[in-house]
């Protein structure tokens, strides 16, 4: 190990308190995370089972262009079904016939259920075993919720791949140790990544989900796994059950979580100190000569988390320690702490805690502090910013690729250009 690298360690505000409000909430449902996902695995198609609001969303959300043909569709739930009049299941049936018959490169196929399909109470996970019936072995049907009754955006996310874990191959114990790797990455962080891994000598590596449904990685009791996204909370338990164990680690966020991330990795797999520093230090002195510059633009600046995505506890660590701006309430709609305990440990421990959302009274705050930026939904971006607030969408942090050395850079540079933004306005 070189001699710069120090693994952080603390308390932090692990022991804080923390003001958990149930009032109204502002966020979109989970079926935005179709945007990433329809990216991600290549061979698969999500259906939405839902009306024509939810085909706007999702189309909206992606900025499909109008000769572009995406992976994703909605089957439209009109006043017919609705009304009862027509058999949703036939309808259903129907729909996903014509889809498979115009796309024959589909190999997994996701009715992802809305508040309309639950409205009417249409069960789609027996609707997606009567298909998987009819479609194998060409395509396998799979469903989950992404309904906003019950989901914030990214947990669409982790009950997508919480649906995927049930046919993930079985591997018996005994096997060589694999390491998996949970959570939807970009596929130059990925490709990024896998050489890290490579460069520390840990070969036996998957993603999930994989670029190619036909490609799922398998699991036992031989797997550990690293979450490289913090909002997977069903996801992993489902894996835990299937015998994988949980690496606890801060997320791959700038050069130090990056760096703790990967040695969470290299010391469950007894990786050298010396090989883990030369496969890290090269990429580590970049990220942080690059984060540097950053913190000139960012050190003592004020900022305020919204809860939306469950990215708020790692990017306020992030910004916190490495950028050096000033947290005045990090706020997230569900505070895992299993999960998140290694980054409670590194926020500092003054630090405004707040889990689950009262829109209201969180403006008051948000208002009374006026913060440099505030990082939050597209529903509250505008009203703030025509106060004079400074916005960064929280959406956007999902949109972009932020994970790893790499990337961090482009991280801060998230937070930085909303206030350069800011500047050119005033003047």
């Amino acid at each position: 190990m070189s001699a710069t690298l120090q693994v952080p360690t603390g308390t932090g505000c692990l022991d804080a308190p923390v003001l958990r409000e149930r009032g109204q909430r502002e966020v979109f449902c989970g079926l935005t995370g179709i945007v990433w996902l329809h990216r991600k695995i290549q061979d698969a198609f999500f259906l939405v089972v839902g009306s024509r609001t939810c085909a706007h969303l999702i189309q909206s959300a992606a900025g499909v262009m109008i000769f572009a043909e995406p992976r994703f569709a909605t089957a439209i739930i009109d006043e017919r079904d609705l009304a009862g009049l027509a058999d949703a299941n036939d309808e259903l049936d129907r729909v996903v016939a014509q889809l498979l018959a115009r796309r024959p490169e589909i190999k997994l196929l996701f009715l992802v259920g809305s508040c309309p399909s639950e409205v009417i109470k249409l069960d789609l996970s027996r609707a997606a075993e009567r298909l998987s019936q009819t479609h194998m072995p060409d395509v396998r049907v799979l469903n989950y919720s992404g309904s906003g009754i019950e989901t914030t955006f990214t947990q669409g996310e982790d009950a997508c791949l919480a649906a995927l874990v049930p046919i993930m191959p079985r591997i018996a114990a005994g096997a060589q140790p694999s390491l998996l790797v949970v959570g939807a990455l970009a596929e130059v962080v990925e490709d990024q990544f896998r050489r890290m891994f490579a460069a520390m000598g840990i070969e036996r590596v998957s993603f999930l989900p994989p670029r190619r449904s036909v490609d799922l990685p398998g699991v036992g009791p031989d797997t550990v796994m690293l979450l490289a996204q913090p909002f997977l909370a069903d996801t992993a338990r489902a894996l835990e059950a299937r015998g994988a164990t949980h690496l606890s680690a801060p997320f791959p966020l700038g050069e130090e979580g990056t760096t703790a991330w990967l040695h969470a990795a290299a010391e469950s797999f007894g990786v050298p100190a010396a090989r883990f520093a030369m496969a890290t230090d090269p990429s580590r002195q970049r990220a942080s000569a690059a984060l540097a510059v950053a913190q000139k633009k960012l050190a003592g600046k004020r900022i305020f988390f919204f809860p939306d995505s469950q990215l708020e506890l790692p990017l306020a660590r992030f910004v916190s320690r490495e950028l050096g701006m000033k947290l005045v309430e990090v706020g997230t709609p569900y505070l895992h702490r299993d999960h998140m305990t290694p980054e409670l440990a590194l926020l500092p421990q003054s630090t405004f805690l707040s889990e689950g959302q009262d829109v209201d009274r969180q403006l008051d705050r948000c208002r009374a502090a006026r913060p440099d930026i505030a990082v939050c939904g597209l529903g509250l971006a505008n009203p703030l910013e025509a106060e004079g607030i400074t916005t960064k969408w929280s959406i956007e942090l999902l949109f972009t690729p932020i994970q790893g050395y790499n990337q961090a850079s482009d991280l801060a540079e998230l937070f930085a250009r909303p206030l350069l933004r800011r500047t050119k306005l005033a003047v």
